[in-house]
Order: structure tokens, then C-alpha cells, then sequence
């Protein structure tokens, strides 16, 4: 089986929406309760979790932090063809 990777994100449509969201958490903010309340994707309603996911299954930039970043790590702002990303790497197997 493949490494699968394992990431919440929070997407809005600016850069500086997104800058903004990096301050809130960093400010101590949960990521799950700043999903909830801002993010524009469906996944918000689950605090911005995405699940688990294989290589080829999210848009390359995103799936470039999931791969890449150590778990735990937020980063962001990511833009990609949806807008802002600001993502939280959750897991890889």
C-alpha cells in the first residue's frame, strides 16, 4: 500500500484571510473551532479534516504540504486553483 497522508485545512478566497487565520491560531486559537467558524469548504463542518488521502487525490500544492511537512505542523497560506489554504498535516501512514 501506498503512503497515505492525513490533513485538515481551513480554505478561504484571500491571502490576507488567510494570514489573519495563521494569527488566530498561532494566537491559541484551536484549528478545529477556527474551521468551523471560517473556513468556505464543507469539511469546516468537521473542523477542516479531510481524511485520509493517497498521493494523486488532492491538488499538487496542497498534497505537497501533506507529503512533505512534519505532522503537526501548520502552514499557510497555500494557494491553489480554490483559493487560501491554511493546513494542518494530522497524520501519514
Amino acid at each position: 500500500m501506498s503512503t497515505q497522508a492525513r490533513a485538515s485545512h481551513i480554505l478561504v478566497k484571500t491571502e490576507d484571510q488567510a494570514n489573519q487565520i495563521m494569527k488566530r491560531l498561532a494566537d491559541g486559537e484551536e484549528f478545529d473551532k477556527v474551521a468551523r467558524r471560517f473556513s468556505s469548504c464543507p469539511s469546516g463542518k468537521q473542523g477542516g479534516d479531510l481524511g485520509w488521502f493517497g498521493k494523486g487525490m488532492m491538488v499538487p500544492e496542497f498534497e505537497k504540504i501533506a507529503f512533505e511537512e512534519q505532522v503537526g505542523k501548520v502552514v499557510g497560506p497555500v494557494k491553489t486553483q480554490f483559493g487560501y489554504h491554511v493546513i494542518k498535516v494530522t497524520g501519514r501512514k
